[in-house]
């Protein structure tokens, strides 16, 4: 308790003095939730069973004001409760940390912290309450790589530019630091996974209704004399979303091809993943697939159902098991609360034969 009054009185005090410098104003926002679920299988056994209550812990202060130029800037930090680094104690940290200031028909230039992620494999998904592989369910799944997992700058068009509502943003992270770091932080260590990261995204709405959706990921500077890059880390994704009357359609298609290393160039390529081992059984390649459909049966009753497929291809010749994931849901909207339901499905969860979980999930969540 002690933490959380520290670090919300100096966040107050903080926000305060940017207020009065800039004539900002302070909010607070995020939502009350609480979820029952009924967990069953998750293993080849199917020993992983269970049932367990749950409650949202994150809130969202922010503050923002605007410039005697009619610029605008916004601030953002997050709570985040959570078990203290190396300890089973929990603590508050603060997490999700942004500063953007929105310069008219210049654009907008971003500072985030481990937030503003780019991937756009979920921004088509039609599902009422959350994607089949998003439910807490151990599925495993690789999918499009996103940003926001390091710090980063970002520059966004500005509104109104580009025909057809289109909006591209660039970002860009120095290193792969994703620490809370605090203004005048050292620069990031060297990793021999990949340093400098960048991404890209567009999107657009050529005709009423329909938004399309492209991100491209990339990392650089990987490897050493002794580890010498086989393959780049790079992923991109596709994405269409549809809308006409009561009906919502939602696609994409996600390619991930993970770093890959070699020893030397008489050994077989192998694959780093953030630790000194290598996994000569590791991926070349994800290939994920997303459907999703959802009627609106009335003002407050939604339905939805969403289908995920992912193909993993290793480099060895060895079997292989694609990965499928389903969810119906409802949600009720009354007023600020919602309820929903939720019945999800994963097979070969992990890309493993026979790994298959099934959940149900019942949710209340109140917007504040």
């Amino acid at each position: 308790m002690k933490n959380t009054i520290k670090v919300i009185l100096g966040l107050l005090a903080s926000i305060s003095l940017i207020s009065s410098a800039y004539a900002g104003e302070l909010s607070v926002s995020g939502s009350a939730k609480a979820t029952y679920s009924i967990l069953s299988g998750g293993s080849s056994d199917g020993s992983n069973t269970g049932k367990g209550l749950g409650v949202s812990n994150e809130i969202d202060f922010g503050a923002k004001g605007e410039l005697d130029n009619g610029w605008t800037w916004n601030y953002s930090v997050q709570l985040d409760p959570g078990n203290a680094s190396g300890s089973t104690a929990y603590e508050v940290q603060n997490d999700d940390t942004s500063l953007t200031l929105t310069m008219g028909d210049i654009g907008t230039v971003g500072f985030f912290i481990s937030e503003g992620g780019l991937n756009v494999d979920d921004s088509a998904s039609a599902s009422v309450y959350g994607r089949a592989t998003d439910l807490g369910i151990t599925d495993g799944i690789v999918e499009g790589q996103g940003i926001d997992g390091y710090n980063n700058i970002q520059y966004h068009t500005p509104a109104g530019l580009l025909p057809f509502n289109t909006s591209v943003k660039l970002a860009y992270a120095p290193s792969k630091g994703d620490g809370n770091s605090s203004a005048n932080s050292p620069a990031g260590a060297y990793s021999l996974y990949g340093n400098r990261v960048h991404q890209y995204q567009i999107s657009t709405q050529p005709v009423e209704g329909l938004t399309i959706f492209a991100d491209y990921y990339r990392e650089s500077d990987a490897g050493s004399t002794a580890a010498v890059v086989v393959q780049e880390n790079e992923s991109g994704s596709v994405a269409a979303s549809y809308v006409t009357g009561p009906f919502k359609l939602g696609l994409s298609r996600t390619l991930n091809a993970p770093l890959i290393l070699s020893g030397s160039a008489t050994t077989t390529a192998i694959s780093g993943n953030s630790s000194t081992t290598y996994n000569s059984a590791a991926a070349r390649l994800y290939t994920t697939n997303k459907y999703s459909l959802a009627f609106n049966a009335s003002e407050n009753l939604s339905v939805s159902y969403e289908l995920e497929k992912s193909n993993r291809e290793l480099i060895t010749n060895a079997t292989e098991y694609d990965l499928k994931a389903t969810a119906i849901q409802a949600a009720y909207t009354m007023g600020g609360m919602t309820f929903a339901v939720s019945h999800a499905t994963v097979d070969n969860a992990a890309y493993t034969n026979n790994n298959d979980s099934t959940e149900t999930l019942f949710a209340v969540s109140m917007a504040f």
